[in-house]
């Protein structure tokens, strides 16, 4: 019973808002001296994951991120997009969508892309003549279009974590990256009031490319040396990062070494000490749950009231709803995913369809009222009340909890890649 109150008084703490790696810290070496194992478990998990050779990608690929993102790439690419899509019906709504998400799977986090492409997308949507709360709803959402496209940054966590092979993660999300982005097009398509916008200056082909002429080789360096097996995904992560400075600070001089760069590599290793620092906790966490067959008496109570994989399926999606709109994506990842492995197991659930499924999910929690903290960045950077975001995000939401749905029960769409 007492023990009962401790767990209880960690969960308290954790709603006061105590930091989620001490909660997860501190829980675990507590439930360890209950049942007499050695509290050194939870620094053995902490070395086993400083010794992963994949956990190097993380920072690189996100140090890498903040540079385009802090440098004058995302107007280069913009200008790329538009000037190839701009004269299409909801072109510029295309082109938005596009670029936001290239730009977050660089980074791995939905606010950077809000923040840095908001500000340029804004004005040139509404010019189009898209309403307010349309654009509103589409640069939201567009935030954090981009986690299932490689190099994302929690496809590696998630490969990390559920131990499966990180180059199939990123050729499995491509084909339902895509499906999202054409839903969303197709809306967007629907929403334009204008068939044509002779107001509006649309950059020459010619010369937006050769302006970003630096960055457009590098996705198919990083993802033509990856599926090729020239470089593995930790070789990837070295070259994009550096590719990356010699282009921003010597080729387009957009950043000073001694000024910004500094300042960007102690943003971006914020973020990733944080990752890490909840990552080393959370798995010392998870090793006592599945000690003690957490995961399996979990299973056994849900095998009274579902009895096939399509119902256990909906009610995941409704969890991982849930989940990912109270948390960011990074904690869900490291804290949930442990025990969802094993119980879909036992449904007969692919695990990189397993994998689709829940990053699809937490990549909607992102717009998910009545907390999805991408309505709270889009608040922010747009002074707008959070009420006017739900109304705006709304018709988004619903076209991505289709594909969702799509995704879910369609295994192919993620597998067809890959096997």
């Amino acid at each position: 019973m007492s023990e009962a109150w401790i767990v209880l008084g960690f969960i308290l703490l954790a709603l006061a808002g105590v930091p989620l790696f001490a909660i997860m810290g501190g829980l675990a070496v507590f439930l360890f001296q209950a049942v007499d194992i050695e509290t050194s478990a939870v620094a053995i998990e902490m070395y086993r994951v400083a010794a992963s050779p994949t956990l190097l990608t993380i920072p690189l690929f996100t140090f890498a991120g903040y540079m385009m993102a802090e440098s004058g790439s995302p107007k280069r690419l913009l200008d790329v997009a538009d000037s190839m899509l701009g004269r299409l019906p909801g072109g510029i709504a295309i082109v938005a969508l596009t670029v936001c998400a290239f730009f977050t799977a660089f980074t791995g986090a939905s606010g950077i892309t809000i923040i840095a492409l908001g500000g340029l997308l804004y004005p040139i949507l509404r010019r189009k003549k898209y309403s307010e709360e349309f654009t509103l709803g589409l640069i939201t959402t567009s935030g954090s279009l981009g986690l299932l496209f490689p190099p994302s940054l929690p496809l590696i966590l998630y490969g990390i974590i559920a131990k499966v092979d990180i180059d199939k993660l990123f050729k499995a999300g491509i084909i339902p990256g895509v499906i999202l982005i054409a839903a969303l097009s197709s809306y967007s398509v629907w929403k334009e009031k204008s068939d044509h916008d002779e107001t509006r200056i649309i950059p020459n082909v010619k010369g937006s490319l050769k302006r970003a002429r630096y960055e457009l080789p590098l996705p198919f360096i990083i993802l033509g040396g990856i599926y090729s097996g020239t470089f593995t995904v930790t070789e990837a992560s070295t070259i994009t990062v550096t590719y990356v400075l010699i282009m921003e600070c010597f080729l387009y001089k957009d950043l000073s070494l001694t000024k910004d760069i500094p300042r960007i590599i102690k943003d971006s290793m914020t973020l990733v000490g944080a990752i890490l620092l909840i990552l080393s906790c959370a798995l010392g966490l998870t090793n006592y749950l599945i000690d003690e067959e957490i995961p399996m008496m979990i299973l056994e109570k849900l095998k009274e009231v579902i009895d096939n994989k399509y119902a256990f399926l909906f009610f995941l999606n409704i969890f991982l709803l849930i989940v990912g709109s109270l948390m960011d994506i990074f904690s869900a990842i490291i804290v949930v995913l442990p025990l969802i492995l094993p119980l879909a197991e036992n449904y007969g659930i692919h695990p990189i369809h397993l994998a689709i499924i829940f990053l699809t999910n937490l990549e909607i929690g992102f717009i998910t009222p009545p907390v999805g903290i991408n309505l709270f960045i889009s608040s922010f950077r747009f002074d707008k009340s959070i009420i006017s975001l739900y109304k705006s995000s709304f018709p988004f939401l619903l076209i991505l909890l289709g594909c969702l749905l799509l995704l879910t029960y369609t295994p192919w769409l993620s597998l067809v890649l890959v096997e």
